[in-house]
């Protein structure tokens, strides 16, 4: 698969680059974090990030003040596995590098199915930020070609990706919310839970080989 990067022009309908120098900290923090083997672990807030200067510095420019939890998605995977889509963007820190596989909410259908031949795949140096789109559909990253890991902070509103306080049945979509502010579409061989909303269709890309 083609891995682009996030600072061709093909980004710029996914997202974009943050350049202020005041992010770095974040990633020295960052780089403290586990990241395990044969696996990926998720942490929507954590406390030493969201204390750093660069999270308080997050929050004030990203997110207009608006509050926000600064977290992580580390470890070590190849596969697509799923999409999700938010209605805020996302702000990315990288302190490895990392690919991220993306698509477009607009090519979702009614019945929430999706392409994966729609995938693109783009590469987040170590020490890049990003700002990812809200019409971005992404999900966790994948190590980038000759590593065996990721480090990747994820920077959200406050409360995204927590559990839900009710059930959601009443339509197609909201079918598909599986935590707050979280949209989750997966793939048969996906390895998700039992009981999670599928319709990616296509292959479940795998960037080791395919």
């Amino acid at each position: 698969m083609k891995i682009q990067k996030v600072t061709d022009p093909s980004f710029r309908q996914y997202g974009r680059v943050l350049e202020d120098p005041s992010f770095k900290g974040l990633i020295d923090v960052l780089k403290t974090k586990e990241m395990p083997r044969g696996a990926v672990v998720y942490v929507p807030g954590d406390a030493d990030l969201e204390a750093s200067e660069g999270g308080k510095m997050m929050t004030k420019l990203c997110f207009g003040e608006l509050p926000a939890q600064v977290g992580y998605c580390n470890g070590d995977n190849t596969k697509l596995n799923a999409l999700e889509y938010h209605r805020s963007s996302e702000i990315n820190f990288a302190a490895t590098d990392a690919v991220l596989l993306i698509g477009r909410e607009q090519d979702v259908t009614d019945d929430m199915t999706y392409d994966t031949s729609k995938v693109e795949a783009f590469l987040v140096p170590e020490g890049t930020v990003i700002e990812v789109y809200a019409t971005t559909l992404h999900y966790a990253p994948c190590n980038a070609p000759g590593k065996d890991g990721f480090r990747v902070g994820v920077t959200l509103p406050l409360g995204t990706n927590l559990e839900l306080g009710s059930e959601h049945v009443s339509t197609v979509e909201d079918k598909h919310l599986t935590a707050v502010n979280k949209w989750l579409i997966g793939h048969p061989e996906g390895g998700l839970p039992e009981g999670s909303p599928m319709g990616l269709i296509g292959k479940n890309i795998d960037i080791a080989v395919d």
